[in-house]
């Protein structure tokens, strides 16, 4: 892919993207849009946690907390967990979000009422609660919506995905930017490339382009080595998620324009 092409797949987030600012807001700040390039499996992974919600999730301290999930209890064995949900939570295509919609887990779920569900294991786990916060156990609708903070406006699978936020989502506090969008490059050296010339906000690298000014840039912790970096134009949380690269996957929802 050709420099001009790359730069052709953001011109829709140029706009938004305040490039020239030189502090940090105290205060989040509403608008913009966040332009990330990814590898494959960032890629695919930061789609899901953009666009679904988990029945728990991993703060940015490393405690746990529900999402879509009010409250969980377990039997003494930890084998059968019972959750009890939110009940003001539609998918994105108008569903009402219900403890039927557990039945997407790969798991054995008991439905007891709108509300309240049961996992039952094969094999005792205590630490069902924080499984659930991981990739891979997203919560969607029989036709495959999600509850998240941003619905899909435009997905290329692998390749190329934009999210508009939902208006009057559930999650008043979070998802600062008005948009989102992602691309997909294998090759770290590109990425670096659209970071260093300001076709995005941040990139899944270990390490900045040689020609880039570091003053520009933020280098931020992933779980066991910096996995991303930032430009100064988006305002990072004080404390960020380390059990997973970009904020515990969550940047679209915790970060915002500075």
């Amino acid at each position: 892919m050709t420099r001009i092409d790359r730069r052709a797949l953001f011109t829709s987030g140029a706009a938004a993207a305040l490039l020239a600012a030189t502090g940090v807001s105290a205060q989040p700040q509403r608008g913009g849009r966040l332009r990330a390039a990814l590898s494959m499996l960032l890629f695919d992974q930061a789609v899901a946690a953009t666009v679904f919600d988990n029945l728990t999730e991993v703060a940015a301290d490393g405690t746990l907390r529900g999402d879509l999930a009010t409250g969980w209890s377990s039997d003494a064995q930890a084998m059968r967990w019972r959750f009890t949900l939110r009940d003001d939570v539609a998918f994105h295509d108008g569903e009402v979000f219900s403890a039927e919609h557990l039945r997407s887990l790969p798991m054995t779920v008991e439905v007891i009422d709108p509300v309240t569900a049961d996992i039952v294991l094969d094999t005792p786990n205590p630490n069902l609660p924080y499984l659930l916060a991981h990739p891979g156990y997203e919560i969607r609708s029989e036709t495959g919506a999600g509850t998240g903070l941003y619905a899909v406006q435009k997905l290329e699978p692998g390749r190329h995905f934009i999210g508009a936020r939902v208006a009057n989502h559930w999650k008043k506090q979070s998802g600062w930017f008005d948009s989102v969008e992602f691309v997909q490059f294998s090759a770290d050296a590109v990425r670096s490339e659209a970071l260093r010339d300001g076709m995005v906000d941040v990139a899944d690298i270990a390490a900045l382009d040689p020609l880039s000014d570091p003053r520009d840039f933020q280098i931020l912790p992933g779980g066991r080595s910096p996995t991303h970096i930032a430009a100064t134009s988006v305002a990072v949380p004080l404390s960020v998620g380390k059990s997973w690269p970009l904020d515990n996957l969550r940047m679209a929802e915790r970060w915002w324009m500075a």
